[in-house]
């Protein structure tokens, strides 16, 4: 059996391109006591994933030139010398850019594919969503009646976090590129408003919508648009650093020149990585079942098609802004 993947061909200065790819092929090896073969459905698209193509300390090891590029994603257990994981039951865990992935089982959690659409356990209850959970309520810490307002807010980890806002009684404001991304906020997301950055005079579109203030800002993309709401924070605010897309194809990127409000401010500005609340997974997950059951909470995806071949296209769509939602690729049917 064949298994096609996409490798890391040379690590990337600024944005990804054709060089940093290389598409190869393999036979799948027989599988080891202990580990299963998956044939891989869904993978995830990420912003972390242009992260974990460099050098470096970070909070996990990067992807070395040569590997498969690393992925999350869903797929069915098609052979298994593992006890836990029965052929025909289906995992989400990683699984790199590739249609078969060998695994030690080690990080695989089964997921009931009849329940909800494949995709969402990769998005809403998977590592956007788990990321949002956990960065709003424990670090973030929104309180009923505060304003709180999420960059990114089309995307996989913001829509998720002003849902949950929402669900704990605060205001919410998002910030997105474009009118129809504010109206799908607003609209299918629930949002109390959006500002669009593209229009005009950010700061002047938060003042608007934000007149006493902001308490909780969710970091989504850094750069200017963090400059911004930093000039309009509260006392104690809580600024929650989860991504800086903006930056992460930066040569020289930039850090936030407005730091000084913070101590003007005594106002918190912390970092969230999801694998810190590993432990915590189950009952987030279980909280987030029982809200898109009452439908609180939205499960919206874009699911992009091509299999593995497509991934440096699809990859390049996050930095461009032209996903809504979370983002997967379908490997294969």
């Amino acid at each position: 059996m064949l298994n096609h993947r996409i490798l890391l061909n040379q690590r990337p200065v600024g944005e990804p391109n054709a060089e940093s790819w290389k598409a190869d092929q393999e036979e799948v090896r027989e599988l080891a006591d202990g580990e299963v073969l998956i044939k891989v459905l869904y993978i995830s698209i990420d912003p972390a994933m242009r992260g974990w193509m460099n050098a470096g300390k970070s909070y996990i090891k990067p992807v070395e030139v040569g590997d498969v590029m690393r992925a999350l994603g869903v797929g069915e257990v098609v052979a298994s010398k593992n006890d836990r994981f029965e052929v025909g039951c289906h995992v989400s865990g990683s699984v790199g850019v590739q249609e078969f992935a060998i695994s030690d089982a080690s990080d695989l959690v089964k997921v009931d594919a009849k329940a909800l659409p494949l995709p969402v356990y990769m998005g809403t209850l998977g590592m956007s969503g788990l990321t949002a959970y956990f960065g709003i309520l424990d670090t973030g810490m929104p309180q009923e009646g505060e304003t709180v307002v999420v960059s990114g807010a089309a995307g996989a980890v913001g829509s998720v976090v002003g849902q949950i806002a929402k669900i704990k009684g605060c205001k919410v404001v998002g910030i997105a590129g474009g009118e129809d991304k504010c109206k799908y906020v607003v609209e299918e997301l629930g949002f109390d408003a959006c500002v669009d950055y593209k229009s005009g005079n950010l700061r002047k579109l938060l003042r608007t919508e934000c007149p006493e203030g902001i308490d909780v800002y969710f970091d989504n993309v850094g750069g200017d648009i963090l400059d911004t709401v930093l000039g309009q924070i509260n006392k104690k605010a809580r600024i929650v650093i989860c991504g800086a897309i903006s930056q992460y194809n930066a040569t020289e990127p930039q850090g936030p020149k407005n730091y000084l409000s913070l101590l003007v401010n005594r106002a918190r500005m912390e970092g969230i990585v999801v694998f810190d609340n590993y432990k915590k997974y189950p009952e987030a997950i279980a909280q987030m079942i029982e809200w898109i059951k009452a439908g609180k909470l939205n499960i919206n995806f874009q699911e992009e098609e091509g299999g593995v071949a497509a991934f440096p296209e699809v990859l390049m769509k996050l930095f461009k802004g032209e996903n809504t939602g979370k983002l997967v690729l379908k490997i294969q049917a």
